[in-house]
């Protein structure tokens, strides 16, 4: 997809600002609604937390995805710029839409070319990207922005440089943009992420520590220096959970991965509370058990183990209990 709009709508009907009568059709299909009974506030330093139903192997269409994220409870949705559900609609018809069934978006953007990098990308090249990706997010009008960029393979000065205009990008496109804590990129190694805080006051953080665990190989618990080197800068969460050998466990909620579950809900608990604090508006959580490799399956048959569908919505509960 890429987005694009003029800004200049005055003197267009419905079907020039959406492009076609297909997605009139489309925004049809959505009339207003008020608020839900049981809302979380949607502002404030005590606000609940946002809970955002991640697209992420889901594969219908936008209005699908609309309607799926009110009947299970959701807040909004977390999906990738590049995500086929928006593919050729227009910027207009999907903030309409969404504003209509009162969703919140959060986009994620990916540079490298995959969600593993080429390592053939340089600095400068990923900076491209970025730019180019935030420039396409903006029309949207997001609530945030989570972004998966750089390579674990560039030493500190390389990472220096690069974090020094990314976050001037941010700053230009002025969206509320916090960069992941995801393995093969420049945050994947939390016993590195102190100095670069410290170095970038502006730089603000998507936890997901389920790849944390994979790279140190142990649980990241609320004591960690990296947990608390970080806990002030955390404006999102991908609420999987990991084990030491892996990124995500067969299903959080059965006794064997009890210890796991505890770890990551005291490591979200602690961000929730620092966040809170800051006067920062609501948290958001995306739970983000997903397919692709990280849902373990059985030999010889590949069957999941656990229906990601009822994994993510159990979190979703159990997140807006310790949190809410």
């Amino acid at each position: 997809m890429t987005v694009t709009e003029s800004g200049d709508t005055d003197g267009l009907g419905p079907q020039e600002l959406m492009g076609s009568t297909d997605e009139a059709a489309f925004l049809a299909e959505f009339p207003h609604h008020t608020t839900l009974a049981g809302s979380p506030e949607r502002d404030g330093p005590g606000a609940a937390p946002l809970i955002l139903q991640t697209l992420w192997g889901f594969e219908g269409s936008l209005a699908e995805a609309i309607d799926r994220s009110r009947a299970e409870g959701f807040d909004g949705m977390e999906l990738n710029l590049r995500h086929s559900a928006l593919e050729g609609l227009k910027a207009l018809a999907v903030r309409s839409a969404l504003e209509k069934a009162e969703r919140t978006l959060i986009l994620e953007l990916v540079t490298g070319g995959a969600y593993v990098p080429d390592l053939g990308r340089t600095t400068d090249q990923h900076l491209e990207e970025l730019d180019g990706l935030l420039a396409e997010a903006l029309v949207l009008q997001p609530l945030k922005v989570n972004v998966i960029t750089g390579s674990d393979s560039w030493g500190w000065v390389e990472q220096q440089r690069f974090w020094g205009r990314a976050l001037g990008l941010v700053e230009r496109y002025g969206l509320n943009v916090s960069f992941e804590t995801h393995r093969s990129r420049c945050l994947a190694n939390p016993w590195g992420i102190a100095r670069t805080l410290e170095a970038f006051p502006a730089l603000r953080l998507t936890a997901d520590l389920s790849h944390w665990c994979v790279l140190a190989e142990r649980l990241m618990t609320p004591e960690l220096a990296p947990i608390q080197a970080m806990a002030s800068r955390v404006d999102h969460i991908h609420a999987r959970v990991g084990w030491s050998q892996g990124p995500q466990v067969s299903h959080p909620f059965a006794p064997e991965h009890h210890e796991a579950l505890e770890a990551h809900g005291a490591c979200w608990a602690l961000f929730a509370e620092r966040h809170h604090a800051q006067d920062r508006g609501a948290l958001t959580v995306t739970p983000e058990f997903g397919p692709d490799g990280y849902l373990p399956t059985l030999p010889f048959t590949n069957q999941p183990v656990a229906d990601l569908g009822e994994v993510n919505r159990a979190m979703a509960r159990w997140v807006r209990e310790l949190l809410g």
